[in-house]
């Protein structure tokens, strides 16, 4: 039975559309603040695989709002943390933003450099910036590198590589799939257990 690949063709189809950009503007903005959103990448990379000629503007673009999106983060914890703060323990973050705030306190701007650049959620950070009163320059800065050096990356690899891997990993997408699937249960469970 063939799941993932009927999959892998539809995000394809999808990440041609004229509308795909407007998608992936909204989800770069939205998940650099809000708790339960996926990474932008999750568009980003099968848009750059589907349209390598514009995968660098897609980048471009994805960079803008996730750090426009940061900003509002960062203001959410200089103001409103309070009524942010029941939501972070609700969704199970509030050992990570003890955390993120420790390390905030040790490295401020590669903090959020870092956390720009890492899979690690950015949008703990940019609410414990703002919580933190990180100077705004800075946090912007480290926003614009970290994020930009993430998302740039990511899109000229697909452009440069993706055709040429994509025969092998249609191949083996299958197996691939299913072997995230298991990661992540495992994952889960080792969590919650």
């Amino acid at each position: 039975m063939q799941l993932f690949e009927p999959i892998y063709h539809q995000v394809i189809r999808f990440s041609r559309r004229k509308d795909a950009p407007y998608y992936l503007s909204l989800l770069s903005f939205v998940e650099s603040f809000i708790l339960p959103f996926p990474p932008p990448d999750v568009m980003l990379a099968p848009m750059s695989l589907a349209q390598p000629e514009r995968a660098m503007r897609l980048a471009a673009l994805t960079m803008f709002f996730s750090v426009l999106g940061g900003l509002i983060g960062y203001l959410i914890g200089a103001f409103l943390f309070d009524l942010a703060q029941p939501l972070i323990i609700e969704w199970g973050y509030q050992d990570r933003f003890q955390t993120v705030m420790n390390w905030f306190d040790q490295w401020g701007f590669w903090a959020v450099l870092v956390a720009g650049f890492s899979p690690v959620p950015y949008k703990i950070f940019t609410i414990a910036a703002g919580v933190l009163n990180l100077a705004i320059l800075p946090f912007l800065l480290a926003s614009i590198i970290g994020r930009g050096s993430r998302f740039y990356l990511l899109a000229w690899c697909l452009a440069r590589f993706g055709p040429a891997i994509e025969p092998r990993l249609l191949k083996y997408i299958e197996a691939i799939g299913w072997a995230i699937v298991v990661a992540l249960l495992l994952a889960i469970a080792v969590y919650y257990v």
